[in-house]
């Protein structure tokens, strides 16, 4: 990122400015939780509905933050002199021109996208497309609102070869901010449905609003079967270039016939005058259009229509709000109660027909009234009545008055109740059992009651793993990597903790190249469970090689004591072409032939033919360290000398692989054929990726609140105190789960409603104590041990550690929930 002085944000951001140091600005900062590198922070301090940025200044300023952009009149006067202040009257409108002063420095290619839906999803697919392409810089997650555009765009660089932003707006008056912090060369347009139509007199208002975006583009693409989109399209930029696409009439890309297959849909396609089929691995009807924008896109950008076909194929799923969980007496409950309109109903309820025919389960769905739609009711209910029918549920549940308003609409056996409340009253009265049940509710509702109710209660501290984030960071490890590159992911020690199969499946299902485990009992587990993908065991033991040739698991070969063992057990079992991972010790001095073996090594191999050399490989020291990167280069060095070596003796070919997550990032010569993801997958790295997501929460909940009075002890052994009256909280979580015992008296911290608590004495089997003498809390609050707001690291540094010990060291008695596209 090209740094920015404290003079240049002082002219883009302050009326008023107070610069008292100098120092270079690389960063944006909107939320004090998530500092990093904070000397080099610039903190907006946005005042919103519920929040003012303005009472997090003392204590980003402690956290080592010293740029602030601030309302006028808002600096501490204790801190005016000991940071650099920029007072504006706004500070968002700060913020945006911030960012259009920062996008206008590079003259490249911006491709804008707005529409109600499915702006995400164009993006995220076209940029899993052509990532591999060009240097690409694109808006994270959905960072599309007047904060998030801003956010995006300052992601971009001097590498940066095409940008991708998406915006999405509320009300009016606020397309027009974005367009002039964008300034979109290319703009696309989704579709226009209900969602946010609560602020619009009617849906051409809106349309008109979000067009504002396209005012200074070149060229337009846009689907040509919604008319009203086409006609003003036409009445508004009747001079611009427009790419259309559509089913029938005039159109640039004309969808001629698609066909479900089973989980895919192939699709025949006309370009201009050049016909061809193409296959997505998708069967539901908005993936097919989002499908459709992303091929009219790359065509227009003159990509092949072979490139497009073959790489189509491989479009992954872009994470939804949906969650899975295992509920009371068998059932699979699927968790939306994010948000309720009628085309994100639509879209559930396709996930739960897919979830449920996989399981073999009856459909139930739980549903509030649809809110904010702009849509009569009249109108409105005859399309959900229509849904549940179309998608055959065999239960259906409303709650709310508008629901309760329709029933004639819905089948006989269909139940109504005004809140959610009558309905949990009455919930003792429903037998789900082994079904699959979708709750979508309007946030109002608080649809979490029923959730909680229906929800499989083990332990109540639950480790969340978030499968979205978990396909999102292997995509961006991907993105780095060449189309043939392979990749070994590594399941051991239970997959870092979160639990081997449920990983495993996700992995297979985007298709990784390899799954490494530690043991040849975890690789059997995962055979028992289905996993059909190469499982590569890392310390094979001599007593289960019978065992390891019954179950297709292939072992690293570290020492001629391995290799002659295992190809005795080989040749027992009379089975040739048995394949066998070579592991080299190019410095790590643990596992792994020495490099002066490497000519006995070929001549034993040659002796031994009913064994392949799948793959040689070797392990990194200190990649992820820049000190260490003199040893690293002579690591990589000692490896290519004996895999030529090893090519020439053996007279075969063979994948070379070395580096680990943290070399992917900082290695890019070294990937070779195959690289190996651990932590990575996690949300960890050296920092050189810029949008990885962590995977895993650790969260539990207050079961207790107590007065203490001052220099009363808590806990065992009498070790923990407060210096002054005050309030402790019991938290249901203990060493019996994985919480370290160095973590109490005042070590660790907890975050519990966006506040950090110290914990206090000693960590008992089952729970702690912490101080919330500052906090506001009540019983039943949430607590977050580690997650997105309060990340793992910071344990790790209380606790002098890495995130692998902590991760690996959590008790499988906590329950595990994973949430999933």
């Amino acid at each position: 990122m090209t740094p920015y002085s404290p003079q240049e944000i002082a002219e883009v951001c302050g009326e008023h400015s107070t610069v008292n140091f100098p120092g270079a600005i690389t960063r944006l900062l909107i939320d004090s939780r998530s500092v990093f590198d904070a000397s080099e922070s610039l903190f907006f301090a946005l005042r919103g509905a519920r929040h003012d940025g303005h009472q997090f200044l003392n204590d980003l300023f402690h956290k080592g933050v010293r740029n602030f952009v601030v309302e006028q009149g808002r600096i501490p006067g204790e801190l005016k002199n000991h940071a650099n202040w920029f007072e504006t009257p706004s500070p968002l409108n700060a913020l945006q021109n911030l960012a259009a002063v920062h996008r206008s420095r590079f003259r490249v290619p911006l491709l804008a996208i707005t529409g109600s839906n499915g702006k995400t999803i164009v993006k995220e697919w076209l940029a899993q497309m052509i990532a591999t392409d060009i240097s690409l810089t694109r808006s994270p997650r959905s960072y599309n609102s007047q904060v998030g555009v801003p956010l995006s765009l300052w992601q971009m660089n001097e590498h940066t070869g095409l940008a991708i932003i998406e915006a999405g707006i509320s009300k009016t008056g606020e397309m027009s901010r974005l367009a002039q912090c964008i300034k979109p060369t290319l703009g696309l347009f989704t579709t226009l449905g209900q969602a946010h139509q609560e602020n619009f007199s009617s849906l051409q208002q809106k349309l008109d609003e979000k067009l504002l975006l396209f005012r200074e583009v070149d060229t337009l693409f846009y689907c040509k079967d919604a008319s009203l989109v086409h006609e003003s399209m036409e009445r508004a930029f009747p001079d611009k270039e427009k790419v259309t696409w559509g089913r029938s009439g005039e159109v640039n890309l004309l969808l001629v016939e698609q066909i479900r297959q089973n989980d895919h849909t192939r699709l025949f396609l006309r370009w201009n005058e050049q016909s061809f089929f193409m296959t997505i691995p998708f069967t539901d009807e908005v993936s097919v259009e989002n499908v459709m924008h992303v091929t009219l896109f790359l065509l227009q950008q003159g990509y092949a229509v072979k490139t497009i076909a073959d790489r189509v194929q491989g479009l992954l799923p872009v994470a939804m709000r949906l969650e899975q969980k295992s509920g009371i007496y068998n059932t699979l409950l699927i968790n939306d109660s994010y948000n309720a309109d009628i085309t994100s109903l639509e879209v559930a309820l396709d996930f739960l027909v897919q979830q449920s025919r996989k399981k073999g389960m009856p459909r139930t769905v739980i549903l509030s009234d649809l809110l904010q739609t702009g849509i009569a009711d009249q109108e409105l209910y005859p399309m959900v009545a229509e849904l549940m029918q179309e998608k055959e549920i065999d239960r259906f549940i409303g709650i709310g008055p508008a629901l309760s308003r329709h029933v004639e609409l819905f089948s006989p056996s269909a139940r109504f109740f005004p809140s959610t409340e009558a309905f949990l009253s009455a919930l003792s009265g429903f037998h789900f059992k082994e079904e699959a049940i979708l709750v979508k509710g309007a946030r109002p509702f608080s649809f979490e009651q029923i959730t909680s109710r229906l929800e499989l209660k083990k332990h109540v501290t639950v480790m969340e793993i978030n499968l979205d984030a978990l396909v999102h960071n292997l995509n961006e490890f991907r993105s780095r990597l060449k189309p043939t590159t392979k990749v070994l992911a590594m399941v051991k020690a239970f997959s870092y903790g979160s639990g081997s199969f449920e990983i495993a499946s996700a992995l297979q299902h985007q298709k990784v190249d390899y799954l490494g485990v530690a043991f040849a009992d975890e690789g059997m587990e995962l055979r028992k469970s289905g996993i059909s993908l190469p499982i590569m065991v890392m310390n094979p033991d001599e007593r289960s090689f019978g065992q390891m040739l019954e179950y297709n698991l292939e072992p690293e070969i570290y020492s001629f004591r391995v290799l002659n063992a295992f190809y005795r057990a080989v040749e027992l079992e009379g089975i040739d072409g048995i394949p066998v991972h070579i592991k080299i010790d190019t410095g790590m001095n643990r596992m792994g032939f020495l490099t002066d073996e490497t000519e006995l090594l070929v001549e034993r191999l040659k002796k031994m033919p009913l064994i392949r050399v799948k793959s040689v490989f070797s392990h990194l020291v200190g990649s992820e360290n820049e000190v260490y990167d003199g040893f690293t280069q002579k690591q990589i060095n000692q490896f290519k000398k004996v895999c030529s070596r090893l090519r020439e003796g053996l007279g075969i070919s063979f994948i070379q692989h070395i580096l680990n997550s943290s070399g992917i990032e900082r290695f890019p010569a070294a990937r070779f054929d195959m690289v190996r993801l651990g932590i990575g997958l996690y949300g960890f790295g050296t920092g050189q990726l810029c949008d990885l997501r962590n995977v895993v929460t650790l969260k539990t909940f207050v079961s207790q609140i107590k007065p203490v009075k001052a220099y009363e002890t808590i806990g065992y052994g009498r070790a923990g105190w407060l210096k002054r009256d005050g309030h402790i909280a019991v938290i249901p979580i203990g060493y019996a789960d994985g919480l370290n015992r160095r973590l109490g008296n005042g070590v660790g911290t907890m975050m519990i409603n966006g506040r950090l608590a110290k914990i206090l004495g000693n960590i008992c089997m089952d729970t702690c104590m912490v101080d919330v003498s500052d906090i506001q809390v009540e019983e039943g609050d949430e607590v977050i041990v580690f997650g997105d707001d309060y990340s793992l690291l910071n344990l790790a540094q209380q606790l002098d550690t890495i995130p692998y010990e902590i991760l690996t060291g959590i008790s499988r008695r906590v329950n595990r929930v994973y949430f999933k596209e």
